[in-house]
C-alpha cells in the first residue's frame, strides 16, 4: 500500500506542479506577487469572481458522494483505487476551475491561486485515507 500510496502523492505534485507553470507560461511569465490585488468585480464579472467558489462546492459533493460509495469491505488495493478515483475527480474540478480563470478572466488571478493553493493543500496523506473512510480501528 505504502508504494502505491507514493504514486498517488506523484500524482497530485504534478498536478499542482503543473498548474503553477500553466500560471507562469500562460501569463507571459510576469506573476508579481507583490502586485497580486483583489480585482474590482463588477456584475458583468460576477461569474469569473464566484467560479472557484462554485468550483468548491461542486468538488466537495462530487468527492462526498464518491467516497460514499466505496465499499470498505472490499480489498485494501480496490478500496485505495476507488479513493484515488474520488480525489483524483475533486482535483480535476479545481483544476479545471483554475484554468477556466487563467484563460477566460487573468485580471482574476488572484483567485486562481488561491486555488491553486487549496489544491496543494489536498495533498493525500494515510491519515486522510483512513479519516474520509472511516478506517479506524
Amino acid at each position: 500500500m505504502q508504494q502505491q500510496f507514493k504514486v498517488f502523492k506523484i500524482i497530485h505534485i504534478a498536478l499542482v506542479i503543473g498548474l503553477i507553470l500553466a500560471y507562469i507560461v500562460l501569463n507571459n511569465n510576469s506573476i508579481d506577487i507583490k502586485n497580486l490585488s483583489f480585482p474590482k468585480v463588477n456584475s458583468e464579472d460576477l461569474f469569473y469572481a464566484l467560479i472557484p467558489l462554485i468550483a468548491y462546492f461542486i468538488s466537495q459533493l462530487l468527492y462526498k458522494q464518491l467516497i460514499s460509495k466505496i465499499d470498505t469491505t472490499q480489498d485494501q488495493q480496490q478500496i485505495l483505487l476507488n479513493y484515488q478515483s474520488a480525489n483524483i475527480a475533486r482535483w480535476a474540478i479545481i483544476e479545471g476551475a483554475a484554468f477556466l480563470i487563467l484563460i477566460l478572466k487573468p485580471e482574476f488571478i488572484l483567485f486562481g491561486c488561491i486555488l491553486i493553493i487549496y489544491l496543494a493543500l489536498l495533498h493525500p496523506t494515510e491519515y486522510k485515507y483512513k479519516r474520509d473512510l472511516n478506517l479506524f480501528s
